[in-house]
């Protein structure tokens, strides 16, 4: 029997009252990505490298410190990803790397893979654009406490922090860490395995606590789902559990990214001192549950009311009232961010190309960090104290209100117009017939995803066009040389439908984003996707209107250059939306929809130049789905609707491909055929070929072309190795709609990597051709 609240220790930590839930850790100037790629490829040493990782966490806490925050987060540096550390702390990675000797080697192992081992798979962190490397357990796993790491930086912040400020190390908690991981080898569902993990949690505690730790951060952003029906009891033992240990530092459990429902008042009544509210994500409802919740007046609560995911700046008069109406629901109230800034860029001043109206809209992480000093000391020393800064934030909310760029008249008619006509294209055995007819290919064609190495030669030509040393015509010049190379390779390793390799392209959603109006795309607005792998998301501010054609001359180039179907390559709407920073003024489906008639617009004058395949890539459709069941079905109306408005412009003969790629596709599979594309190519290469039988089981009957190598690994897959894939395919796809490709684009890696599992693709393909 669990221990009741009342049983718990005597925890004395001060009160914080500002702080944030988490921080980035790539650097401002992506410092760690270059020392992270340079270790991996032998020009960094691991003392560079770890030089790099001390002073990013150096400046880091010593940021927050100075702004004004109480309370510095530690242990979010990660070198990889966050959920990875956990597993290292836990003694659960895998046992094929237990061969590297070298602790951080064996790590990046893990995560990256090597020539002879397979990482581990990837997905995304909730509805987010960060990847998770998903932990594997299995029945052989044994978990053993390693908190090396954590008691090293909870070490390190102390002495940059000193007296004044308190440093709270922060890991993610044991059910959200079980409930993300993928059993292996026959075992049963990871969360069976929670008693295991209570006692060495509880271990942890007591050496955070001889430490010299007042506060523990444990994230649980899982309570925020519905991925278990359970989660809220069990969030309550654990919690009482943990909350009981007879040596602690107080307990801070952060929910993020949604209303904790249940889990709220579960983990209320546990002995935990302070727990998280997204206020933002979670809106009305997650502010409904806190005055709801009578336990909570004996607790802290972190209230996250300034948006850790958008750019948005904090109607500061909104955040105040909402945290007035908290101050009986709680304890103490303590102003924070909604989530980690992880997910937005470093600041605002990197950006000098703003205008002042858009400027004055936008808050990047900095910014962020002085709104809950600024919300956090108005609840301390009163509103007076900071009335020109509410001022302030009052005239850029009315000032974006009333802007002429967020209404498109012209725009908005022809979107109501379409969508009454419909968006339903032939039916889709009529339209295999007339692709077949138009592009006589081989059974098991081949293909890639879109993008080819981004060479050194593509980036220094886009360095000097930005630095004006060459002009326009110069770089379209060069870019129309990387094609040539490009077509002329695949024609020699023997691909029937070829790509252009996107060398002009920056970044598949940017580049879309900087010829659209309504986006504007910051410069040095880096956020971490996974690893080292670094993005610019645009931010959508408008009504979207696409004033030209965006990709027709180079597709049309790269077609002129073979007889064989070049692939026309746009990004959908719905991932558009996903890896941007997206107006909240308006409802979702309806910037999607503006998105998707730009879209619509291109693909019908590729049809119109002659391009007989266009490939509309959605990655992210998993990836925005709500976290609440309720909401899934809503959402997946609307994203599929955008993605047909999007492609429904052209004639039955022109072949619509799309992609979709790391994500657990089992809750949208059904949105992937209801996407109807006539070629749907998807990540299946490290799932081992899992998404098939889903798809079979809602009988799905166009083709497919499961990814048959990683291309987020280093290691060149060997042709036998394919050929076992493609029957794996071939046992759930009949050979008629079946594709060969790889999981993803190819942007990436190396030309002498791509030459080579290309080369084995093709003749893994022809290999399995034979034996039809």
């Amino acid at each position: 029997m669990a221990p009741s609240a009342s049983e718990g220790p005597t925890v004395t930590a001060q009160p914080f009252t500002a702080t944030v839930t988490g921080s980035p850790r790539i650097g401002p100037r992506r410092e760690l990505k270059r020392a992270t790629e340079g270790y991996w490829a032998g020009r960094t040493s691991r003392a560079d490298l770890e030089s790099v990782a001390a002073t990013l966490r150096r400046d880091t806490w010593s940021a927050l410190a100075e702004a004004g925050v109480d309370s510095v987060p530690v242990n979010t540096f990660s070198y990889y990803d966050q959920v990875l550390d956990t597993a290292v702390m836990l003694g659960a990675l895998p046992p094929r790397v237990a061969e590297v000797d070298d602790e951080l080697d064996r790590y990046f192992a893990a995560a990256r893979g090597t020539d002879t081992i397979q990482p581990l798979e990837m997905t995304k962190w909730f509805d987010t654009n960060y990847h998770y490397i998903v932990p594997e357990i299995g029945p052989d796993t044994r978990f053993a406490l390693d908190a090396t790491k954590v008691l090293a930086e909870l070490t390190e912040a102390a002495e940059v922090l000193g007296r004044d400020v308190a440093a709270r190390p922060v890991v993610v908690g044991p059910i959200t860490f079980l409930l993300l991981s993928k059993a292996v080898g026959g075992a049963g569902a990871p969360i069976d395995r929670i008693d295991e993990l209570v006692p060495l949690y509880t271990e942890l505690l007591g050496q955070l606590a001889d430490a010299g730790a007042d506060w523990v951060q444990f994230d649980e952003p899982v309570l925020v789902t519905d991925i278990s029906a359970d989660a809220p009891a069990l969030a309550e033992r654990v919690y009482t559990a943990l909350g009981s240990a007879s040596k602690r530092p107080a307990i801070h459990v952060a929910t993020y990214f949604g209303d904790p429902g249940d889990g709220l008042a579960a983990l209320a009544r546990t002995p935990v001192e302070a727990i998280g509210v997204d206020l933002v994500a979670g809106g009305k409802t997650a502010l409904a549950q806190v005055g709801a919740v009578p336990e909570l007046r004996e607790k802290t609560l972190v209230a996250g009311i300034v948006d850790g995911r958008n750019v948005w700046r904090t109607d500061l008069e909104a955040a105040l009232a909402t945290l007035a109406t908290l101050l009986g629901s709680a304890q103490t109230v303590a102003v924070s961010t909604s989530c980690s800034t992880l997910h937005v860029p470093y600041t605002l001043a990197a950006e000098t190309d703003l205008d002042d109206s858009l400027r004055s809209w936008l808050a990047f992480g900095a910014e962020k960090v002085t709104e809950v000093i600024v919300l956090a000391r108005a609840l301390r020393d009163g509103r007076d104290t900071v009335a020109d800064q509410i001022a302030a934030s009052d005239a850029a909310v009315a000032a974006r209100k009333t802007d002429p760029r967020l209404r498109n008249e012209q725009v908005r008619s022809r979107i109501a117009a379409i969508t009454g006509a419909g968006t339903q294209r032939g039916a889709a055995a009529a339209r295999r017939e007339a692709q077949d007819a138009r592009l006589k290919l081989p059974p098991l064609p081949t293909t890639t995803i879109g993008s080819y190495p981004q060479t050194s030669a593509i980036r220094k030509a886009r360095a000097a066009l930005r630095s004006g040393e060459i002009d326009r015509a110069e770089y379209d010049r060069r870019m129309k040389a990387e094609i040539a190379d490009v077509i002329t390779l695949q024609e020699e390793l023997g691909l029937d439908v070829l790509v252009h390799g996107e060398p002009e392209r920056n970044d598949m959603v940017q580049y879309f984003a900087e010829q659209l109006d309504g986006f504007f795309a910051p410069q040095n607005g880096w956020v971490q996707s996974y690893g080292s792998r670094c993005v610019r998301p645009p931010i959508l501010y408008g009504d979207v209107a696409r004033p030209h054609p965006m990709t027709v001359d180079w597709i049309s180039y790269a077609q002129s250059l073979t007889d064989k179907p070049v692939k026309g390559m746009l990004t959908g709407p719905v991932t558009i939306l996903a890896w941007s920073f997206v107006r909240d003024d308006q409802p979702l489906a309806d910037t999607a929809n503006q998105v998707a008639l730009a879209i619509r617009d291109e693909t019908v004058d590729l049809q119109d130049a002659g391009i007989a395949v266009i490939q509309v890539d959605e990655p992210a459709l998993r990836e925005l789905l709500p976290l609440r069941d309720a909401a899934k079905d809503a959402y997946l109306r609307w994203a599929v609707a955008a993605f047909r408005m999007a492609t429904s412009g052209v004639s039955d003969a022109t072949q619509i491909h799309t992609h979709l790629c790391y994500s657990e596709f089992g809750e949208v599979i059904g949105a992937i055929a209801d996407l109807d594309a006539d070629v749907t190519s998807i990540e299946a290469a490290r799932s081992h070929m899992e998404v098939l039988d889903d798809l079979n089981a809602i009988g799905f009957s166009n083709s497919v072309g499961p990814g048959v190598y990683d291309i987020h690994s280093p290691r060149v897959p060997g042709a036998e190795e394919m050929v076992e894939s493609l029957r794996e395919a071939l046992q759930a796809v009949p050979a008629q709609r079946l594709w060969v490709n790889p999981d993803c684009g190819l942007k990436t890696r190396r030309t002498d990597e791509v030459t080579a599992s290309l080369t084995n693709l093709v003749a893994a393909a022809k290999e399995a051709r034979a034996g039809l």
